[in-house]
């Protein structure tokens, strides 16, 4: 059963720990009682036998649990290869670049594959590569891939089923569309690929289909309104649970309501949707159904934060995704490498600034501006105890949704 948006809370993902084990307190020296000490019974002969000595009281110790496998992984990595763990950087779908390559052997701590790709058997080639350079510490990449079908589609080839748009899942029942995206994601999983940055939670009303470039025109939608998005949302998303695929629901707090594309157009603003919108109530079902991010919009809401973007604004990822939603997981944005709508922001700011709101991975579809994405986060957090930790936390998150896909060797 669906519940309110407002009442949506989920409890953190509890974080295995690779054992505890700690020496029982060790007992005070013992002291010999004096024969003062000993009262003698008039009534009996005393005997051989002495009572047995008293203990001198300890304080008790308390044992102190070894850190959880997460919290290991996390000291044992630098500032840096912490900073690296929060960029999603773009490389081609059928292999990485020479360029591409020489970042993500910088140990990049997530990838997503643009471009148009192999077969399935190519696929798995490349991402293995993709394993070999960038695994730290015991600690693989996340690789991401837009799979949600129709015109977004990243992996076509061979081995690939192709997707049909979601207006058409939206037409399913829900038991079929659960087992067809659980089909989708073992294809992902035999590639290699372990994260679809999908579904799109977005509801479209029907008069403004054809005037919604980044959705309606794409039928990238389930349904125009919040109960038919939100039950192919949830399918899908335990779908690809099943296959053991993580998700991103998106585009938070929702592209249905906007003029333009944030990839191709700047001063993108939706002026309708307000916190707490009915609208937003298939996140609400996504994030029930277990998906495994929230992937927050480039646009502006002017009547929820006019003064930011939603990938900066902490009244959209701290108010109302980890406050209103109850949402403690991991928070990515929309692609701010090549995205027009932030063109005009300089690439570390847009980094830091979304971390300092209370987000966690950034995607950045120009593998160039990765180095300097991860230097303003590393000089940020130098300069700025409190954004050191919040940088500390969202690499946390990070490695716990990691380490809930196999992505973390602990022992």
């Amino acid at each position: 059963m669906r519940r309110p948006v407002a009442l949506i809370a989920l409890t953190a993902l509890a974080v295995a720990g690779c054992g505890d084990s700690n020496s029982p307190p060790t007992a005070g020296p013992s002291t010999v009682p004096s024969s003062s000490s000993v009262p003698s019974s008039p009534a009996t002969t005393p005997t051989t036998s002495a009572e047995p000595p008293a203990q001198t009281p300890t304080a008790t110790e308390t044992p102190v649990p070894k850190p959880s496998c997460v919290d290991q992984k996390l000291q044992a990595l630098t500032l840096r290869e912490q900073a690296s763990q929060l960029i999603m950087t773009g490389i081609n779908a059928s292999g990485m670049t020479a360029a591409q390559n020489a970042v993500v052997r910088q140990k990049a701590g997530a990838v997503f594959l643009m471009g148009s790709s192999g077969s399935l058997a190519h696929t798995k080639t490349a991402m293995a590569a993709v394993n070999s350079a960038a695994t730290v510490n015991g600690i693989r990449p996340l690789i991401a891939a837009d799979q949600e079908g129709g015109q977004i589609q990243r992996l076509k080839g061979s081995g690939f089923d192709r997707i049909p748009a979601a207006t058409v899942q939206g037409t399913w029942s829900s038991s079929k569309l659960t087992s067809e995206a659980q089909q989708w994601g073992g294809q992902l999983k035999q590639a290699g690929v372990n994260v679809d940055l999908a579904p799109v939670a977005d509801v479209v009303p029907s008069s403004l289909k054809s005037k919604n470039p980044p959705i309606g025109q794409l039928n990238r939608e389930y349904g125009d309104t919040p109960q038919e998005a939100g039950q192919g949302v949830q399918a899908f998303v335990q779908g690809m649970r099943k296959a053991g695929i993580a998700t991103s629901v998106k585009h938070f707090p929702g592209l249905g309501r906007v003029s333009g594309n944030t990839d191709f157009a700047a001063g993108v603003v939706d002026d309708v949707t307000v916190r707490g919108d009915a609208d937003l109530q298939s996140f609400a079902d996504g994030i029930e159904a277990g998906t495994s991010m929230v992937m927050i919009s480039t646009a502006t809401y002017t009547k929820i934060d006019p003064k930011n973007r939603a990938v900066f604004s902490p009244t959209v990822i701290q108010g109302m995704v980890r406050g209103d939603l109850g949402w403690s997981g991991v928070v990515i944005t929309d692609d701010v490498g090549a995205a027009a709508e932030v063109a005009a922001v300089p690439a570390g700011d847009r980094a830091t600034r979304f971390v300092a709101a209370g987000g966690d991975i950034v995607i950045n579809a120009k593998s160039g501006l990765t180095a300097t994405m991860v230097n303003a986060l590393v000089a940020k957090a130098q300069q700025d105890q409190s954004f050191a930790g919040k940088l500390t936390s969202s690499v946390r998150r990070v490695l716990t949704l990691k380490q809930d896909h196999g992505l973390v060797s602990c022992g």
